[in-house]
């Protein structure tokens, strides 16, 4: 499937910087925005923003995660209503986009941002349907392994800051079950789970964990 590359991020950044309407800075835990409609597309140009919704009880649930360069607020495009929340996970820039003075060549840039948003999505439902647990939690810290939220340890090791209601959210499970999964994959050797934090030991095994 097609990656987004660094190269791309800067391109579009670029492309797009005379069209922003400003940058806002948003801290952890900060709603950005809330379901219903909005005229304005929003870029992220530092941290992690997560893209999540709640079901009648309460549930949430992460759609996905929005990195630098990447868009969110697409239905500002269309018209439509906006049916999620979007939450700043750490300190974060934030372009604010009018889509009304974009040009054709930045309405193309945006569509391929678009494409491989899809792309995400399609994966994120096989996971979800297609495999066990284990293997989404494994898939899910890789995919956390390139965000704001991992660091890197003097060991070479990354730790990333995650919460085991987090992960739950992310991977379409509870707390506890989520609990019960890292405490074998710690007793594995794979990680090492401390409080609100998760350090990868073994990226290959969570490599085929998370393929098989």
């Amino acid at each position: 499937m097609t990656q987004l590359t660094h190269n791309q991020d800067l391109s579009e950044t670029k492309a797009l910087s005379e069209n922003y309407v400003d940058t806002v800075t948003h801290r952890p835990g900060s709603v950005i925005l809330y379901p219903g409609s909005s005229d304005m597309l929003y870029r992220v140009q530092s941290g992690l923003i997560r893209i999540h919704t709640m079901d009648d009880d309460g549930n949430g649930l992460t759609l996905r995660y929005v990195k630098p360069g990447e868009y969110f607020g697409e239905e500002a495009l269309s018209g439509t209503e906006r049916a999620y929340f979007a939450e700043a996970v750490t300190d974060s820039a934030v372009d604010v986009i009018n889509p009304a003075l974009m040009s054709s060549e930045d309405n193309l840039m945006v569509t391929g941002h678009l494409v491989r948003t899809l792309e995400r999505a399609y994966e994120s439902i096989f996971r979800l349907v297609g495999k066990r647990l284990r293997a989404r939690i494994a898939a899910e810290l890789l995919e956390l392994k390139d965000t704001a939220l991992a660091t890197q340890l003097d060991s070479g090791e990354t730790m990333i800051y995650a919460t085991h209601d987090e992960l739950a959210a992310a991977v379409g499970s509870v707390r506890e079950t989520v609990t019960k999964v890292v405490g074998e994959l710690s007793r594995d050797g794979v990680i090492s789970a401390g409080y609100g934090k998760i350090t990868l030991k073994d990226e290959a095994a969570l490599a085929e964990i998370a393929a098989s």
